[in-house]
């Protein structure tokens, strides 16, 4: 991430919901890598619905292409379904740090 990057500009927020085989398939472990790997900041945890809930925040392409990874690729034998995302909106500054799985 370049300086131009955390001075604000161009940084987004969204928050997701991932459907279909996600859970017991290494699926938050697998977010958490693809988040740093991208350089994005945020959290994934399960739900009692069998989904996984989430939010991302980073350089606007960054957050993009974790966007795809979630909604096509996700773990290694994960099966998406369907890919949620809400509540996207730009944001001064990041407001967590580092990735986080939530229990």
């Amino acid at each position: 991430m370049s300086a131009d990057d955390s001075a604000g500009s161009n940084l987004v927020s969204v928050d997701f919901e991932i459907f279909g085989h996600v859970q017991g398939v290494c699926f938050r472990m697998y977010t958490e890598k693809e988040g740093l790997r991208l350089g994005l900041v945020g959290w994934v945890k399960n739900t009692y619905k069998g989904t996984v809930v989430g939010q991302v925040q980073g350089p606007a392409d960054m957050v993009e292409e974790m966007k795809v990874w979630l909604s096509k690729e996700g773990s290694p034998t994960s099966r998406i379904t369907r890919a949620s995302f809400t509540n996207q909106r730009s944001i001064d500054k990041l407001e967590l740090s580092g990735f986080k799985t939530r229990f």
